[in-house]
């Protein structure tokens, strides 16, 4: 959220500047902004940083595959258990009531 609204007051600041100030000043903003961009100590942190990037990749993508893989097998259980919850729900209201069998029967002989 914090990042869209400092992009909004961004495009909005540019738009006001360029508004105002016309092509020349964005024409002086654009060379400022190459030649910080291209200035060797930039470009040496941006290489750093690159370089950090490509090195980390590896390990933060196999921790959120392992994530990932986590929350699935999660899921997948609780699917599982509920459907046979509901299963075992439904054959309950589908079975019939209880019967005397012979063995609960009196044995007395009949007259």
């Amino acid at each position: 959220m914090k990042g869209k609204i400092l992009l909004v007051v961004g495009l909005g600041v540019g738009y006001v500047l360029g508004a105002r100030a016309g092509r020349g000043r964005y024409e002086e903003i654009k060379d400022a902004v190459g030649k910080f961009w291209n200035d060797p100590r930039v470009q040496k942190q941006r290489t750093q940083a690159e370089e950090f990037v490509k090195d980390k990749a590896p390990d933060v993508a196999e921790f959120l595959s392992d994530g990932a893989k986590k929350v699935a097998s999660q899921v997948t259980s609780v699917k599982s258990t509920a459907a046979r919850s509901s299963a075992a729900n439904t054959t309950a209201a589908k079975k019939p009531a209880a019967r005397k069998t012979p063995s609960t029967r009196s044995t007395a002989p009949k007259k």
